[in-house]
């Protein structure tokens, strides 16, 4: 399912127009865009937990070139699904 379909299915259920509803899929990705981007966590129970964990600078080998390079340290996105989630998938 790509954002556009995604759209219409929440359109669909919600009643919404698909422009509205387009709107609160960006609205929800900007925000935990930006609560990510500030060091929070986006927790909605039952579902799972958006965060940015932070990645340590390490040392890597270029597979062709067998050169050693160093990759910084960043924060990466993870998602940790909630319990509901899990079994509500595995039902």
């Amino acid at each position: 399912m790509n954002k556009t379909e995604l759209v219409a299915a929440l359109a669909a259920k919600a009643g919404l127009s698909k422009k509205d509803a387009e709107k609160a899929v960006a609205a929800f990705v900007d925000t935990v865009i930006e609560e990510m981007k500030a060091g929070n966590k986006v927790q909605l129970l039952g579902f799972g937990t958006f965060e940015a964990k932070e990645r340590a600078a390490r040392t890597a080998r270029n597979i062709k070139t067998k050169a050693t390079i160093e990759i910084p340290a960043c924060k990466k996105p993870a998602f940790t699904a909630g319990k509901a989630l899990k079994d509500a998938i595995n039902e």
